[in-house]
């Protein structure tokens, strides 16, 4: 490809970014096709106000743009990072995440509960499968970082027990 395709794909992708907190989206993918042998991917995913892009294409990688109203990269001391706190409980897997058995039964845990190594705490969807995710510690639930129904990364952080 050209400087001058390359260029106009960093547009593309930060437009893409724009568009994603533009119309309050969480996700979004594209694919451009250029020719037989020749394209380009895109996925720009928002988690916690934090806007993730990732293009792939033939022999070409790309480096995020950056996005107005994204997180700065040196973002204050002040604001800790659930993933890096010890009481951490991250996704094993990919899917989507409940909180509850099935719509409208009490979640498996709330603020405050007092649960036990290897208890339920949460559901994640995968492939059809719904696989109960344990507790991996005996503790108070200080934090849930997830919504019911939402999707989750693996290794994202789901909740904090201290």
């Amino acid at each position: 490809m050209s400087k001058q395709s390359s260029d106009a794909d960093v547009a593309f992708i930060s437009a893409l970014a724009e568009l994603l907190n533009k119309n309050d989206l969480t996700e979004l993918s594209v694919k451009r096709e250029y020719g037989e042998d020749d394209s380009l991917e895109v996925r720009v995913v928002k988690q916690s106000n934090i806007v993730q892009m990732a293009a792939n294409a033939p022999a070409m990688q790309y480096a995020p743009a950056p996005v107005a109203g994204s997180v700065p990269a040196a973002a204050p001391a002040a604001i800790e990072d659930p993933a890096q706190h010890p009481g951490a409980l991250a996704s094993p897997m990919v899917g989507t995440c409940y909180l509850s058995a099935e719509p409208g039964a009490p979640a498996f845990v709330t603020v405050g509960s007092v649960v036990t190594e290897g208890q339920t705490v949460l559901i994640i969807e995968a492939m059809k499968t719904m696989n109960h995710i344990p507790a991996q510690r005996a503790g108070t639930v200080k934090r849930i970082l997830v919504a019911d129904g939402n999707s989750v990364e693996y290794g994202a952080p789901l909740m904090i027990i201290e």
